[in-house]
């Protein structure tokens, strides 16, 4: 395990998350109090957020994370006249 402060995580974030990203834990410190803790996903204890959750289920390869961004809200359209399911029954006969 090793700790480091914030400005120097700033500085070389990379170097950090390659050192989790091989099973080594990274303690965060703010003026020498530890404020954070970054981990590896699979030894992570409980996730407590969605995101958490979904990232560590795709560290497992049990779920594949999406690429692309969801699609926006579909505006409803109102129709006026009759409905669609009696438009068709009619056209049956």
């Amino acid at each position: 395990m090793s700790t480091v402060g914030v400005k120097q995580l700033k500085d070389r974030l990379t170097e950090y998350l390659r050192h989790a990203k091989h099973g080594e834990e990274v303690v965060v410190t703010e003026r020498g109090t530890p404020i954070a803790l970054i981990q590896p996903i699979n030894s992570a204890s409980k996730a407590s957020s969605l995101e958490a959750k979904l990232a560590r289920l795709a560290a497992q390869g049990a779920v594949t994370l999406p690429t692309q961004k969801p699609l926006k809200r579909v505006r409803l359209v109102r129709v006026s006249g009759k409905p669609i399911s009696k438009a068709i029954v009619e056209d049956r006969r």
